[in-house]
């Protein structure tokens, strides 16, 4: 589904796939620290809000990620866009995201924004499904609650939740691959 929303309320996430010895694997960051930054530290896709200059949420997303990574998407297979999400209904609630998916064949370092990103990983599609990673993931701004979520890293710090996982979630659904249903009644109520 695609959401219709003034260009100023668009924001667009990258999600990176390639393949190598270990299978599929997927490109994650981990956020920057930063005060008064909702997101600040989560794990996430490269990607951000469109600017004036992007022609497309699709633009907005090879050029944040070539900002924050340093990865090129101009010549990777672009393999299409997932279902648009919306924000926070606490922090942006008439923000609209939208996810662009992409194929990666040639391997390219990663050259992080400081700023903006503090560590970037491939990680492997198939670990996704390692219920030895499934956590119930609690934030401090609201302490009785708690919300599914992957371990990708180091524990409490490195864990996809949220809207990220959300988007993965809707990734492996189109692959044919899908999380069990872990959301219950809060998937339609809090993103991350």
């Amino acid at each position: 589904m695609r959401v219709e929303t003034p260009k100023n309320q668009q924001a667009s996430v990258a999600i990176v796939l390639r393949e190598n010895e270990r299978g599929s694997e997927v490109l994650l960051i981990e956020r920057a620290l930063r005060e008064g930054d909702p997101w600040s530290g989560h794990m996430a896709f490269p990607g951000g809000r469109r600017e004036p200059g992007d022609v497309s949420t699709e633009a907005a997303a090879r050029r944040e990620t070539l900002e924050e990574v340093g990865v090129e998407l101009g010549g990777a297979e672009y393999l299409g866009r997932l279902d648009d999400l919306m924000g926070n209904p606490r922090v942006s609630p008439k923000l609209v995201i939208a996810a662009h998916a992409y194929h990666l064949e040639v391997e390219q370092p990663f050259v992080l924004e400081p700023r903006e990103v503090q560590h970037a990983l491939w990680f492997p599609l198939a670990a996704l499904h390692d219920e030895s990673r499934w956590v119930d993931h609690g934030i401090p701004a609201l302490p009785d609650m708690r919300f599914p979520g992957v371990l990708v890293g180091e524990p409490n710090r490195h864990v996809v939740w949220g809207l990220t996982y959300r988007f993965i979630d809707r990734l492996l659904e189109v692959l044919e691959q899908p999380f069990p249903d872990r959301w219950g009644e809060l998937a339609d109520f809090v993103d991350s």
